[in-house]
């Protein structure tokens, strides 16, 4: 698919480093099983953004319209607004409750190289689309 790049080894160490936040889940990170408050949700919650295509940084503006339109997109599905952050870095993401085949398709459209998947108490892990 054109834009959507396999990882290089850097890239793959930061998501892998990152941790991801969003209200109603504890802190989430790559390999790890999530700390949840009581019982897990049932089904994947899968964690998007529309930020930064293809791995490519793109001007705050054009980030903030592409996540405008992602939430267009996330209408009627049960979401949040979070943020994936390492170090000094952040970019804002999307937590939606839904099956990982829809993730993967918005993923797409929006033309992002991975999400990071967690359902349940199984470890949280990330799927690349390349």
């Amino acid at each position: 698919m054109v834009g959507i790049l396999p990882p290089t080894p850097a890239v793959h160490r930061s998501y892998r480093l990152s941790t991801y936040h969003a209200p109603g889940l504890p802190v989430i990170r790559i390999g790890r099983r999530p700390c949840w408050h009581g019982r897990a949700p049932k089904g994947d919650i899968v964690l998007l953004s529309a930020c930064n295509p293809g791995g490519r940084l793109y001007a705050p503006g054009w980030n903030r319209r592409m996540m405008h339109h992602l939430a267009r997109h996330l209408r009627g599905l049960d979401h949040t607004l979070g943020e994936g952050r390492l170090g000094r870095w952040s970019e804002p993401l999307y937590a939606v409750h839904v099956p990982l085949a829809r993730g993967l398709e918005l993923a797409r459209r929006f033309r992002q190289n991975a999400v990071v998947v967690v359902h349940g108490d199984r470890p949280a892990r990330l799927v690349y689309l390349a």
